[in-house]
Formats: C-alpha cells, sequence, structure tokens
C-alpha cells in the first residue's frame, strides 16, 4: 500500500487511553499521535518499537497523525489502522497477491447478498465460476514478534 504523503516513523514510548501513543522523533521531540485500534494490540505496541503514521491536512483534528503501522523486532511490518483492512485485501486482491482470489474478473466492495440483505467486504465475481464473498477480518495479536507470526497463522 502506498501512502500520499509518505508515512514518518517514531518510536514507541507507550499507548495509553486506547486511543493515544506517543512516540519520540530521530529530532528527539515527542510526539502524541491518534490510535484506531481499540483492541490490546498484544506484541504489537511494545515500548521501542519502530512505528510509522500519517498526518492529516485537516485543520479540525486534534491530533492530526494517526498511527498506520507497527514494525517488528524482525523488521516485519504489521498495519494496526483498521481501518485500512479492507483497502489492503482489495489491492492484494488486485495485484495478484493472494493468488487464490486474483482471476476473478469483478471485484465490487461493500456487496449486499442474500435475503436478509447482508453486506460482504469483499464479492468476486466471474462467470465461469462460483461468487466468492469475502469477510476481512484485522488482527494485531502478534504472539511471537521475532519471527512476526500472529496467534492465527496456518501449519
Amino acid at each position: 500500500m502506498e501512502f500520499s504523503p509518505p508515512l514518518k516513523s517514531g518510536i514507541l514510548i507507550k499507548r495509553y487511553k486506547r486511543f493515544l501513543a506517543d512516540l519520540t522523533l530521530d529530532s528527539n521531540e515527542e510526539l502524541t499521535i491518534h490510535c484506531a485500534n481499540t483492541g490490546a494490540m498484544t506484541g504489537c505496541a511494545e515500548p521501542g518499537s519502530k512505528v510509522w503514521f500519517s498526518t492529516s491536512d485537516n485543520p479540525k483534528r486534534k491530533y492530526p497523525n494517526s498511527w498506520e503501522v507497527t514494525e517488528t523486532p524482525a523488521g516485519h511490518k504489521i498495519c494496526v489502522n483498521t481501518i485500512r483492512a479492507n483497502t489492503l485485501a482489495v489491492e492484494a486482491i488486485q495485484n495478484g497477491i493472494i493468488s487464490e482470489l486474483s482471476d476473478y474478473a469483478e471485484l465490487k466492495t461493500e456487496q449486499k447478498y442474500g435475503k436478509e440483505n447482508s453486506r460482504i467486504d469483499i464479492k468476486l465475481t466471474d462467470d465461469a465460476k462460483d461468487d466468492c464473498y469475502v469477510e476481512v477480518k484485522s488482527v494485531t495479536l502478534l504472539s511471537d514478534p521475532e519471527s512476526g507470526w500472529d496467534s492465527f497463522r496456518m501449519q
């Protein structure tokens, strides 16, 4: 995923009140940023971790910077901004990164389906195969920071 403008980085001092985090920048300046993730973020919010953040140009925001990515000690990057999960999934499908889902003719997001008019995150269609419904979930529970694997890895 490309961010525009590019992300900036800092070192995490602490996360607190669920929605805030303090960082130290390369200039030794301390900065408070917004954290959209309300979960525990176990293994993804360790003091001393490198974090990447975006900056909004909205003058009405109290905290114009948003935490986007955490870097593990092994150098793996984890998207911690839950708002980005669907966009990342769509990009991965469209760019062939998820090969099992890359050969459908059409991709639509937030599609209603079924008698109850439920919504699905991504619906893939192709005349040559059955429709594919994709529900995207964001996981920020890192059980092994050295390897970068989360607790839901497949063996």
